[in-house]
């Protein structure tokens, strides 16, 4: 009953074509911001910022990122925490050669450097596709993890390898306690939200998904194979590579090559999988599930009187997160974003059984 779109009548192009046509969801949307602006940094403690909802905010935007280019184009990415690395050591030497730049500023010429590195790497996709392009992509994660090891010139000759940076500074504004990087985290992520949103809605989202949907088909009625692949890695990359940045900036403080390894571009895969691909709603439910699921582990068995060792929740986990994924590619390879949309479909049709 509180779903039903009776008398939600459409009288303009722009009212058609907004991003959320239906009422209760503008409203649903506008309590969340609400939720998440005016209520959430004020009853959240430090360990909830610091341990879930910083990390999960940048882990989002890179999920997001990832989900453009497999999700919506169907190109194959194995190696995505590459590119998050890339835009960490491109913000931290732009940072220290040129301390005068804005952070802001910072981060579109990182997530750029990102982009470019990305088209390279994607150019197999133009040859070949499936499980040939995803192993192809793992070039990038091993070249990256080798260049960030042995190039010293990119942790500035530290001995150790591993860099530390500044806090981040906005237009005088340092952001340094956890509620300000909560909050301008969140202002990132909204924008780049809006800004993925727009792109599959336009005629390039549209030619990933012709692509994504059958090649020979989009390329018979016009589209460029060429064009709509590389657009996707790039801009994939662009924001997986502000994403690397701000995790290096913002949650890490301080890193080394290890932070951006293989284990980080399975979990973003896995994120989106889980979440849904091909839905920007499933990334951000991906990256929630991926980061509540250690912690359930650690703390649920303990409250039911069942304590388990370190060494078993890890094993839990990764066979929890081999179950799932399996699970949801055969039964529900929408992941949890199909399964909002079916509830929100019960919802319009409740009481009713059609």
């Amino acid at each position: 009953m509180f779903y039903r779109e009776n008398g939600q009548f459409k009288s303009s192009y722009a009212s058609d074509q907004q991003m959320l046509p239906i009422l209760q969801d503008r409203l649903f949307m506008a309590g969340l911001l609400v939720i998440a602006f005016a209520a959430v940094p004020f009853f959240a403690t430090d360990y909830l910022f610091l341990s879930l909802l910083i990390p999960f905010l940048i882990l989002a935007l890179a999920a997001i990122g990832l989900n453009l280019v497999v999700g919506y184009c169907g190109q194959i990415s194995l190696g995505h925490a590459a590119f998050m690395a890339v835009g960490a050591y491109a913000a931290y030497n732009l940072v220290l050669r040129l301390p005068q730049l804005n952070f802001l500023v910072v981060l579109v010429l990182a997530g750029l450097i990102a982009a470019a590195v990305g088209l390279v790497f994607g150019i197999p996709s133009l040859r070949i596709k499936g499980l040939y392009l995803g192993v192809a992509t793992l070039a990038a994660q091993f070249f990256m993890d080798w260049l960030f090891a042995r190039v010293k010139w990119f942790t500035n000759y530290a001995h150790s390898g591993s860099v530390q940076t500044a806090p981040v500074e906005v237009f005088g504004w340092i952001v340094d306690t956890p509620v300000e990087k909560y909050l301008f985290l969140l202002v990132v992520l909204i924008v780049f939200t809006l800004i993925a949103k727009n792109l599959v809605r336009s005629h390039i989202g549209r030619e990933w998904m012709a692509i994504r949907d059958m090649d020979v088909a989009a390329e018979v009625i016009g589209i460029r194979p060429v064009y709509a692949k590389l657009t996707a890695f790039a801009v994939s990359s662009f924001y997986v590579g502000v994403a690397g940045a701000l995790w290096g900036f913002v949650h890490l403080g301080s890193w080394e090559p290890l932070a951006f390894s293989l284990t980080l571009s399975l979990n973003l895969l896995f994120m989106i999988i889980i979440g849904g691909m091909g839905s920007l709603l499933g990334s951000y439910f991906g990256a929630a599930f991926i980061l509540m699921l250690p912690i359930l582990l650690n703390q649920v068995p303990a409250m039911l009187g069942v304590p388990i060792s370190t060494a078993m929740a890890s094993h839990l986990e990764f066979m929890i997160f081999g179950a799932l994924i399996v699970f949801f590619l055969i039964v529900e390879p929408h992941g949890l974003a199909r399964l909002w949309a079916i509830g929100k479909e019960k919802l319009r049709l409740w009481p009713f059984p059609h």
